[in-house]
């Protein structure tokens, strides 16, 4: 039992399940749930009484028992105590002004995030105010490598993602095209196809690779497909660069994606085995968001924030070249409108730098959720500023086949530019070389890059 006197009255928390949905930010998905705190006053003493809790409570009260469930078992049996131990003195509320204070650097929020639980990182942030998140988050620097280098300091990559409604190849291609010009896909560039079929699969990876090829282009290319249909188009000797699986964090929730950590190791084994990265051997992609265990029924009691900090624990294994939050994409009866999606947006980036993921978020919405482009606005730029890897770049921030709401080619330029983030180096450089950039990763205007465009159209023009 955990407990706060507040205000004259005694509020109590049966176990720690129940203390950190109590002090989460109100949102839609915990009511529906029903859980969270039942008042305001609840929320202020449930936060009081988790800024006492010690951090390694958080070792011993587990939210799903460790018995019953394999990313339990995951987060305990590979906990880093040497790592830990530099914090393991600390209560949450302490560790909140450990992570926030100037002589915790880079190089010590590194060294610390193989000791750090996803409980424990769920725990602090929701202590935390989105300034706080933003200040923890812009001090983590992790970086990935396939063909090029994510995750720099003052770097913005952008997935180029050019879905299409029927997977038409020369729809595709054409997307693919655009977002080039306007320096988009050095993160990947990554279609989700619209169907579960293999050859359309393989249609498309090679539709990306013929391109990548032809352009030289230093990056890599990803079909979003379920893990089983990946397997299979590497026994075929398909081009797959990244091997992608959406993830959750609890282990009935992975089997309704159905996936455990046994597939999923299997699948980085053999993309692994193709020896196609360059630059560096991170060849997983995997996506998460808020209310996903919810959604499958798989919760088991647990608020939705905490459930996606242990999504990152499945993925942390993996040293993944990308993991991504589709924040705003379940919809509304998870998070509501644009204030909850801004904060589960800061919240879900914090909370996976922390564990030493390297993050990007799709700041989007699905039309039927209480949110606008003007908030995707706003979020894009705190993630910005707070140092997000990378983020989407959809044709016109429309998805015609997932059909929601996301960032768009010119919403990556304008981030980029007011402040001033660069793409990838390699990147970079291409785009310098073939005559798109006049230097700093900055587009040329059309009348001065016409050439290169035209150039570079001509060398796709035989395909």
């Amino acid at each position: 039992m955990y407990a706060c006197d507040l205000a004259g009255t005694r509020y109590g928390f049966r176990d720690l399940k129940i203390l950190l949905a109590a002090a989460t930010p109100f949102r839609s998905g915990d009511q529906l749930a029903g859980l969270g705190a039942a008042s305001a006053e609840e929320r202020i003493a449930a936060r009081y009484a988790l800024a006492d809790l010690p951090l390694d409570t958080l070792l011993e009260d587990l939210v799903v028992p460790y018995e019953s469930d394999e990313v339990t078992r995951l987060i305990i049996d590979t906990h880093d105590k040497a790592a830990f131990a530099e914090i393991s003195h600390l209560t949450v509320g302490a560790f909140r002004e450990w992570l926030l204070s100037n002589d915790t650097d880079a190089a010590r929020l590194t060294a610390v995030a193989p000791g750090v639980t996803p409980e424990m990182a769920a725990a602090v942030c929701k202590l935390m105010r989105n300034q706080d998140l933003i200040a923890v988050a812009r001090k983590i620097t992790v970086t990935s490598a396939f063909r090029n280098t994510l995750g720099l300091p003052r770097r913005l990559a952008v997935r180029l993602q050019p879905n299409h409604a029927t997977d038409d190849l020369r729809g595709v291609a054409a997307s693919i095209i655009d977002g080039l010009l306007m320096g988009c896909g050095d993160a990947v560039i990554g279609v989700n196809p619209a169907t579960d079929n293999i050859d359309t699969a393989r249609g498309l990876l090679e539709l990306i690779d013929d391109i990548r090829l032809r352009l030289e282009i230093p990056t890599q290319s990803c079909v979003l497909t379920h893990v089983t249909n990946t397997l299979e188009l590497i026994a075929l000797g398909a081009p797959v660069d990244l091997t992608f699986q959406s993830i959750a964090g609890t282990e009935a929730a992975n089997r309704g994606f159905g996936v455990d950590l046994a597939l999923l190791s299997e699948a980085h084994e053999a993309t692994l085995a193709l020896g196609r990265h360059e630059l560096g051997d991170n060849v997983m992609y995997f996506e998460t968001g808020q209310g996903s265990a919810l959604s499958a029924d798989a919760h088991h009691g647990v608020d939705q924030q905490t459930l996606e900090a242990r999504a990152y624990a499945v993925a942390r294994p993996f040293r993944p070249l990308l993991v991504n939050s589709v924040v705003g994409f379940i919809g509304p009866e998870y998070l509501y409108d644009g204030k909850q999606i801004t904060r589960a947006g800061l919240e879900d980036h914090f909370c996976g730098k922390l564990l030493g993921l390297p993050m990007g978020v799709d700041v989007c919405y699905t039309n039927h959720a209480a949110a606008d482009q003007d908030d995707m606005d706003d979020l894009l730029t705190l993630l910005g500023v707070a140092g997000v890897n990378f983020v989407m770049g959809v044709p016109g921030a429309d998805d015609v086949m997932l059909n929601y709401q996301s960032t768009s080619f010119h919403d990556a330029l304008y981030v980029r530019e007011v402040l001033g983030l660069r793409p990838a180096p390699e990147f970079e450089a291409w785009l310098a070389r073939i005559g798109l950039s006049g230097g700093g990763g900055r587009i040329l205007p059309y009348d001065q890059a016409q050439a290169a465009q035209q150039e570079l159209l001509g060398r796709l023009d035989h395909g």
